[in-house]
């Protein structure tokens, strides 16, 4: 059988990788070239290869959607919440302001504490956010009827 020589440059690390490879399975450099040639060349591994890619695009589409409805929640959430807050926030007397800063450090440091727990333990709250919403608001666990709000 004839085979026609080639020179070829490539990347060193592939170079590397390349070598590291042919001593590992014992077989020839040229040999790990002429496989990986072949199936690049297939009819077949070009069909194989676009239906792997249309999977992975597919799943990535999926998670990006899941991210931006995660985003989306978290968007609303801090909205309502400072639309709350400065709703219903009375002003604080000057005499009281330092005791409020006080408080309000302490504050934030429980809550870095809690945010630092609940990572450490993979719990998120958009989880528990879209398990409670989705249990119906007006059926409570046990069952039983409750009249909705008014």
């Amino acid at each position: 059988m004839s085979r026609a020589r080639l020179n070829l440059f490539i990347e060193p690390e592939h170079a590397r990788r390349l070598n590291e490879l042919a001593i590992k399975k014992g077989v020839s450099k040229s040999s790990i070239v002429a496989a990986a040639l072949a199936a690049w060349l297939s009819p077949a591994s070009g069909g194989q290869r676009d239906t792997a890619t249309a999977k992975r695009l597919d799943r990535l589409s999926r998670q990006f959607e899941r991210l931006e409805r995660d985003q989306n929640i978290l968007i609303e959430t801090v909205a309502l919440y400072v639309r709350y807050y400065l709703t219903v926030s009375t002003p604080i007397p000057e005499a009281h302001q330092e005791a409020a800063r006080a408080q309000g450090r302490l504050r934030f440091s429980q809550f870095i504490e809690q945010l630092g727990r609940r990572v450490q333990k993979g719990r998120h709250l958009l989880d528990e956010v879209r398990m409670e919403a989705s249990v119906a608001p007006s059926t409570p666990a046990d069952g039983t009827e409750r009249e909705a709000p008014r």
